[in-house]
């Protein structure tokens, strides 16, 4: 190799001369030189394009609508966000003592032993159909959080907007508004999550009324929510 290849040399050209001088050269190690990489440029952080929001998120039916085995054949090869709305696990009982508080287990209507392990089996049921979940959201209720953990599918995140409005149902409307922009803000990644709440919540949101342990499926795509159907997880 030529020893000038070997080195970097600032060259000038003279106007009107023709002529290309050497104006000043520095020897270069070869071995100090690496290829361009992230590590040495600069590249643009990758940006996420979220879809338009369409002007209305009422959750609309699939019809007909899925059974049970091809609701899991969607939630195995997810190519959209799927949302598993499920209604916490057997509870006896309705509502909530009066002496309710957020805070106290002691206080609320909790899982009995057979609702802690329909919960594990619901849980099973993901993991033997090789279902990957993103998230798992939860409402702030003890039987709801229990539910949710006892799966064990993924992260558990309290989320107000699942919370029962059983005692005050002026907050049906705002709060399923509320979670309709939740499902739509998963929406610019596809995959499977699923959120763990109550009868009256899954009512509002589709005209369903959940057996404990039920769940309803809502696709979020760039056309809004469909409810593709219900099942029982645990089986």
């Amino acid at each position: 190799m030529p020893p000038f290849l070997n080195q970097r040399c600032c060259l000038a050209f003279v106007s009107g001369l023709m002529t290309w001088m050497v104006v000043s050269c520095t020897p270069i190690d070869p071995a100090s030189l690496r290829p361009l990489t992230s590590d040495t440029v600069d590249l643009p952080a990758p940006t996420t394009i979220t879809p338009p929001r369409p002007p209305d998120l009422t959750v609309m039916t699939a019809s007909p609508a899925l059974d049970q085995a091809a609701i899991w054949q969607r939630l195995q090869q997810p190519d959209q966000l799927y949302v598993v709305v499920l209604r916490h696990a057997l509870a006896p009982g309705s509502g909530d003592p009066a002496n309710f508080q957020l805070e106290d287990c002691a206080t609320q209507r909790n899982l009995s032993a057979e609702g802690r392990a329909q919960a594990q089996q619901i849980g099973q049921g993901f993991r033997d159909r090789g279902v990957a979940v993103r998230q798992v959201w939860s409402s702030q209720w003890c039987r709801c959080l229990d539910t949710a953990e006892l799966m064990e599918v993924g992260p558990v995140e309290p989320l107000p907007a699942l919370n029962s409005f059983f005692r005050d149902r002026s907050q049906a409307t705002p709060q399923n508004e509320a979670l309709k922009e939740h499902f739509w803000q998963q929406a610019e990644q596809p995959g499977v999550v699923v959120m763990v709440t109550h009868q009256v919540n899954i009512t509002e949101l589709t005209d369903i009324v959940p057996r404990s342990g039920e769940a309803v499926v809502i696709q979020v795509d760039d056309t809004g929510l469909t409810h593709l159907g219900q099942f029982m997880p645990e089986r």
